[in-house]
């Protein structure tokens, strides 16, 4: 194995982090953001009331993708595990 397929491998298994929680983080930086803006605006500095609506929304973000990011997740293994003869000899 060379160094350019492992590089190719990392670089394979970080993009597919990084689609597959996309999504989910760039919900909870736009509820943040409108819950911050809310407590700028009507002066509450309560810090945790930030999180229940972020936890809310990451769940109702989980349930929307979460049968895309499993079939994404499924189809990275499985080139993966059919690559490895190629990987490990």
């Amino acid at each position: 194995m060379n160094p350019e397929s492992v590089i190719q491998i990392a670089e394979q298994g970080i993009y597919a982090v990084l689609v597959i929680c996309g999504p989910l983080l760039i919900i909870a930086l736009g509820v943040g953001l409108l819950v911050s803006i809310f407590q700028a605006t009507t002066q509450i500095q309560e810090q945790t009331l930030a999180f229940v609506p972020k936890i809310v929304a990451v769940l109702l973000g989980i349930i929307f993708f979460g049968p895309w990011m499993l079939s994404h997740m499924l189809s990275y293994a499985n080139e993966i595990f059919s690559n490895l003869n190629r990987f490990v000899g």
